[in-house]
Parts: C-alpha cells; structure tokens; sequence
C-alpha cells in the first residue's frame, strides 16, 4: 500500500484541525528539542564505550566487615523475665 500526495494531504489537513494552527509550531520545537537531547545522549554513550576498553579495569571491593554478633538469648526462664528487652525501640 502506497501512500501517495493526497492521502499525505489530507492527513496533514486533519492534523492542522485537531491541534490548530497556534500547538503546531510549539509541538515542532519540542519535538525538535527532544531530538537534539536524544542525539547529545546516544552521542555521550558512544563515547564512553570508545574509552572504556582504555581504562583501568575498576579495583576490586575490600570483603566484606563481618556482621556484628546477634544480642545473646536468655539461658535460663530466670534470665529472660528479669531483663525484658523492647525490640520496637529504634533509638
């Protein structure tokens, strides 16, 4: 299926209806502005992919601090009801 003159023709007329005369040129600019930041972006990451091969492989992360120990539980029934502990205290 060709889309010949006439049909662009008319397409364009009833875009020009729906939006009006005055949204277009606006519609245009920010289209225009969208494309120059997306063409600046692609533009940026084609660039760090060139000088990524380049640089230094990044250094490797120090392990880990081992995780502080867990608060002791109560060995006895005595020890648990002479010292309640409120868990809902985040101070």
């Amino acid at each position: 299926m060709d889309i010949g003159w006439p049909e662009i023709l008319i397409i364009a007329l009833v875009i020009l209806v729906l939006f009006g005369s005055k949204k277009l040129p606006d519609a245009a600019r920010s289209l225009g502005r969208s494309m120059r930041i997306l063409k600046t972006e692609v533009k940026g990451m084609h660039e760090e992919e060139a000088a990524a091969p380049n640089a230094a492989p990044p250094a490797a992360l120090p392990p880990a601090a081992p995780a502080p120990p867990a608060a002791a539980a109560p060995t006895s029934p005595d020890e648990a009801q002479s010292a309640p502990v409120d868990q809902h205290e985040t101070r």
